[in-house]
């Protein structure tokens, strides 16, 4: 494509047409993922270091996510109500609370209470309420045509974002070990920034003005809007959110701090190496996710979604049947550059077929459901992570159920195309 193709100009367009708020959001979207990154690297290895075995690291990794799920639900779903701008500083300050638990205390049910109450990502993902909320307001801000284009981009920085995290965190943790400090204390340092990362973002999103607000028309009574904010859009809200809690569910048996933990067990990977090792993967997401704006403005958004997923899900099951280290790091590498060009195009597609007041409910839903997704087979697999004779399972189950959920998803929504399309 040439300079002045269509779908170049989309994407350049987008971002230029963003206004304060929205700049702002992005300035956000970069500092959590960045937090994400930094943490997802070291996070496992730090619970080991104080002393955890793999079944409550396992257990606080899915109760950590499964109570996210229930406090982001709540806040997603009233954030319409009660103040988007509030929810998002609310969840940066859970961010600081979290932080700060897992970095004094080694206590498993402490930290499994402010691991549930708090906002971590053990995945390097997103979690919490800020997704969907974001979500809302720069669909509010662009028109149908730019919306792919512009999450392209938000899903860009993020993956950039998260890149310099891990990789921040490998060469912080890797030169703290090498100069005497600890492996505990040297990950508790990261740990720390994560809490300070979540302290920065509240008072960003404190500045944010009335425009990300929801108009009044999106504050319509009824029973079905005061439980899940929904009405028109229920059902297929419902249905996508069953199919993308699968692909969560998959995904939650090789989480990025998983998978960290499984490059250290089997090859001894050292922290330094591991943060190089996602921060390439995570800048060949960021590539992906402007691929996939310019596929799907040729093929559709469905289609993208599908044919992008299924070849990165056969690479992931190829991951642990590689016979050396550089051989599974460039399978690995593979993977990354197919795997996230779903996730613009999923948002997206998701804010074209949902009314367009229930945008904050619908991709808090979905969003919510993908996490409780994830927050189940993160018990089951790191114990299996953890065994000489089973470390490969996870990759399997994780690669075998996402193929499913991509058939699942074409079987279901192939003829459903967003106005745009139609």
């Amino acid at each position: 494509m040439g300079l002045t193709d269509p779908a170049d100009a989309g994407l350049i367009a987008s971002l230029r047409g963003l206004d304060r708020d929205g700049r702002l959001l992005f300035t956000t979207r970069v500092l959590r993922m960045f937090g994400y990154g930094f943490l997802a690297v070291v996070l496992v290895l730090y619970l080991a270091a104080i002393g955890l075995d793999p079944i409550a690291i396992g257990l606080i990794l899915t109760l950590t996510l499964v109570g996210d799920t229930v406090i982001s639900l709540w806040l997603t779903t009233n954030a319409d109500r009660i103040g988007r701008r509030r929810v998002l500083v609310a969840g940066s300050l859970l961010m600081v609370v979290a932080g700060v638990a897992f970095a004094l205390t080694s206590w498993v049910p402490l930290l499994i209470i402010t691991g549930a109450i708090g906002v971590l990502s053990p995945t390097g993902n997103e979690v919490g309420p800020f997704l969907a909320v974001e979500q809302a307001a720069l669909s509010q801000a662009v028109g149908d045509a730019r919306r792919t284009a512009t999450f392209a981009w938000y899903n860009v920085a993020g993956y950039v974002a998260t890149a310099t995290g891990a990789l921040g965190a490998g060469l912080l943790s890797g030169s703290l070990i090498q100069s005497g400090v600890a492996p505990a204390d040297a990950y508790r340092a990261i740990v720390v920034g994560y809490a300070l990362v979540g302290l920065v973002m509240a008072v960003i999103f404190a500045r944010l003005g009335s425009g990300i607000e929801a108009p009044p028309r999106e504050r319509q009574p009824g029973e079905i809007r005061r439980r899940l904010g929904l009405g028109r859009s229920k059902g297929i809200v419902l249905r996508l959110s069953a199919l993308f809690s699968i692909d969560a569910f998959a995904g939650g048996f090789v989480p990025q701090s998983l998978m960290a933990y499984w490059f250290n067990l089997q090859y001894g990977v050292e922290p330094g190496l591991l943060g190089l090792i996602f921060f390439g993967a995570n800048l060949l997401a960021a590539v992906s996710s402007l691929s996939a704006a310019r596929i799907a403005s040729r093929i559709g958004l469905v289609n993208t979604m599908v044919f992008t997923h299924l070849p990165s899900n056969v690479l992931l099951i190829l991951v642990p049947l590689m016979p050396n280290l550089q051989l599974a790091i460039l399978v690995l590498l593979l993977r990354y550059s197919l795997s996230q060009m779903d996730v613009p195009t999923r948002q997206s597609y998701v804010m074209a077929v949902v009314d367009p007041d229930e945008r904050s409910a619908a991709a808090g839903v979905t969003g919510i459901a993908r996490t409780t997704g994830a927050a189940l087979s993160p018990a089951l697999s790191a114990p299996l992570v953890a065994s000489a004779s089973l470390a490969a399972v996870p990759f399997f189950l994780a690669g075998g159920l996402k193929i499913v959920y991509d058939l699942l998803l074409y079987r279901a929504f192939r003829v459903v195309r967003p106005p745009e399309e139609s």
